[in-house]
């Protein structure tokens, strides 16, 4: 195994599943927001999580982004009231080339799934990225994220990255 970014990657247990719990409805307003909370935005990307994340489908390891610790739980900050979603994304080595794609399907995943109303925020964990805050740019930017969105590669690279897997 020549030519791997990260030859001998740490890889975590999967973290034991909280059960989600039904809310209780004190609102019978029927055209009030549902509130959103961490474990749901979780629970969105955890499918994203699972996958072998490689674009051409031949992973350079046989690990999850979640057994590589590159998100966790605790890494998703919800702020429901003021509709606002933080992502917080570790990558498994400083110089990773694929930071860049890995936050644009994360927010690509979220603007998919989450009610219009809600601000998404995609950052590199403090000190794990050599280029943090050109990715941590890279990615909140409205018209370099739109930009990126209407390059056809990109988007089928995002596109295959978010495909569920039946493996």
């Amino acid at each position: 195994m020549t030519g791997l970014i990260n030859a001998n990657p740490t890889v975590y247990e999967r973290k034991e599943r909280r059960p989600r719990t039904v809310p209780s409805f004190t609102n019978e307003d029927e055209y009030s927001p549902e509130a959103i909370d961490q474990l749901e935005v979780f629970d969105i990307l955890f499918y994203f999580l699972i996958i072998q994340f490689n674009v051409n489908k031949y992973p350079e390891h046989p690990y999850s982004l979640e057994e590589l610790k590159v998100i966790t739980e605790d890494a998703v900050e919800v702020n429901d009231k003021n509709s606002h979603v933080r992502v917080t994304f570790t990558p498994t080595v400083e110089h990773c080339s694929m930071a860049t794609i890995i936050g644009l399907c994360i927010r690509v995943k979220l603007l998919r799934s989450l009610p219009s109303r809600f601000k998404v925020d995609i950052t590199v964990a403090p000190g794990t990225h050599a280029t943090e805050a050109a990715v941590n740019k890279q990615l909140n930017d409205k018209e370099r994220v739109a930009a990126a969105l209407e390059n056809p590669n990109l988007v089928e690279m995002v596109d295959q990255c978010l495909a569920p897997s039946y493996d």
